[in-house]
């Protein structure tokens, strides 16, 4: 992970590391966390932003791969036909969108300098970025059988496709073993709510000791 904050003067945020497996949950307690006043970093919600229309990336990736974006932004199923069966064109558009991901994220934190607690949302954070840089990493998990009902439920998924995410994705239980804080989205919403409350709370106290 690149530089993540700029070089200021007092203490920085505690920077939380939100991460969990397709179908866990993770938006929703992202969610709870931007109602508890800690600002969220969501690298995919940015990426999307760029690409949308009149994004940022779209002359860099329309010289890159021509044909592949429009008024409305990249066209994902062209672009996507392109990079994802050839990795070398893959790597060409992680060189485009990557250093724009961070300046985004350096910004984020130069903004909010002053708060106690930061997230960064990062759906494949141990399968690709590592928590180099985080302070601490929570993980969103359910009961792989909850896990299962809700991916399922969702437009246009297959059996199929679900397990071939799954097996591109570290096991959830490794994933908890190796996180700070392990958040259970298989109960109630208070429930979840309230775990949430009491790491937020426990991140404050550690940020202002």
């Amino acid at each position: 992970m690149s530089r993540l904050y700029p070089e200021r003067d007092g203490p920085r945020p505690f920077i939380l590391g939100l991460t969990g497996s397709i179908g866990m949950g993770k938006s929703t307690v992202a969610g709870m966390l931007r109602d508890l006043g800690v600002p969220v970093f969501d690298a995919d919600a940015e990426v999307h932003r760029m690409q949308g229309p009149e994004g940022a990336l779209l002359p860099a990736i329309e010289a890159e791969f021509p044909g592949s974006t429009g008024p409305e932004g990249v066209k994902r199923a062209e672009l996507g036909a392109i990079v994802f069966a050839d990795s070398e064109a893959l790597s060409r558009l992680e060189a485009i969108v990557h250093p724009a991901v961070a300046a985004e994220r350096f910004d984020f934190m130069d903004a909010h300098w002053h708060a106690p607690v930061v997230c960064f949302d990062i759906p494949l954070l141990f399968e690709k970025t590592g928590s180099a840089g985080l302070d601490a990493v929570a993980v969103v998990s359910a009961p792989a059988e909850e896990q299962r009902r809700r991916v399922l439920a969702r437009p246009g998924m297959t059996e199929a496709k679900f397990e071939d995410i799954l097996a591109r994705q570290m096991p959830d239980a490794e994933k908890r073993r190796r996180a700070d804080f392990v958040i259970d989205t298989g109960t109630t919403l208070a429930e979840t709510r309230e775990q949430v409350g009491e790491m937020v709370q426990a991140l404050r106290e550690r940020h202002t000791g």
